[in-house]
């Protein structure tokens, strides 16, 4: 491994890109097409997914493979100069999948692995705190023994999420919602600067082994003045409670709706927030300066978006 900060824009190889068809895969395709690189789109077997048009006509060649079998996986990377991980899904997916690609790399003596990580700090969070987390804590314990030169890039929640999916802007009552202290920072990055930075990472051979970004550290109160200004109309702040109440509030959905199966239940979410109001899984230092071209997308541009549409 190698904490070298060199650049370099020789990529003799093609990127082998796992999960192009999804939203943050499909940006990291466009992104390295953008920087000339030569994407190869790892695709299920039989995929019906529109997605695979757009790839196809942005430039990206598309190999179907098929996640359990280590053989099709060696054939999809063979001559790849790097694995980059966008794969979504549970154990069998995140351990298991990643498991038979990372096989599949070192039988075809790929350099360089990225995983499937991209989120708050996990290494700092104790084990059992998060779910989805827990299963890149397990995969990436292979991957640290693997002789491979890995990168995880851990971007915090993406801010995408605020715009809706996640509840803490509240539009209709125009309200932050928290819980424990409205002063902890948070990290937020857009979905785009998440795929910008990561396909910087896939060309840049000399990458450490975690790198942290963060289109801007935000706390609640920061949250409640993007959310002003980008709508024109005064928000203010809900605490729900200390984070002990959240922590029973997460155990008891969890046992009144396990929905075990599904990738983002409702009490995952919930841990995620958990997670991130607690201050644990801070990320620290950011590495933002190390691709100076990328410009961060702040929270406010973000919600304003939201507003217009």
């Amino acid at each position: 491994m190698t904490n070298s900060t060199s650049r370099s824009t020789a990529h003799p190889g093609p990127i082998i890109l796992a999960g192009a068809t999804g939203a943050l895969g499909q940006r990291i395709a466009f992104h390295l097409l953008q920087r000339g690189a030569a994407v190869r789109a790892l695709v299920r077997l039989g995929s019906a997914s529109p997605a695979i048009d757009l790839l196809r006509r942005q430039g990206a060649s598309i190999v179907e493979a098929d996640l359990n079998s280590i053989t099709s996986l060696m054939a999809a990377c063979e001559g790849g100069s790097c694995v980059v991980s966008a794969l979504s899904g549970l154990r069998e997916v995140i351990v298991g999948g990643q498991s038979r690609l990372l096989k599949a790399a070192l039988a075809t003596q790929v350099p360089r692995f990225i995983p499937s990580d991209f989120c708050i700090d996990y290494t700092r969070l104790p084990e059992g705190s998060n779910r989805n987390l827990d299963l890149r804590r397990e995969f990436n314990l292979e991957l640290d023994k693997a002789p491979i030169q890995a990168t995880s890039i851990l971007n915090g929640m993406f801010t995408d999420l605020l715009s809706g999916q996640a509840p803490v802007v509240l539009a209709g009552p125009r309200r932050v919602l928290y819980w424990g202290s409205a002063d902890q920072l948070m990290d937020f990055t857009t979905t785009e600067n998440t795929a910008e930075f990561t396909a910087a990472v896939a060309l840049d051979p000399g990458t450490p082994r975690y790198l942290r970004i963060a289109g801007q550290e935000a706390s609640i109160r920061d949250l409640q003045q993007a959310a002003t200004e980008a709508t024109g109309q005064p928000y203010k702040l809900l605490r729900m409670g200390s984070l002990g109440a959240f922590g029973l509030m997460i155990k008891v959905t969890r046992t009144l709706f396990p929905q075990s199966r599904e990738v983002f239940p409702a009490w995952q979410g919930m841990q995620y927030l958990h997670n991130m109001f607690g201050g644990l899984p801070k990320l620290q230092p950011l590495d933002n300066a190390r691709y100076p071209e990328i410009r961060w997308t702040p929270v406010r541009e973000v919600l304003a978006t939201r507003e217009s549409n």
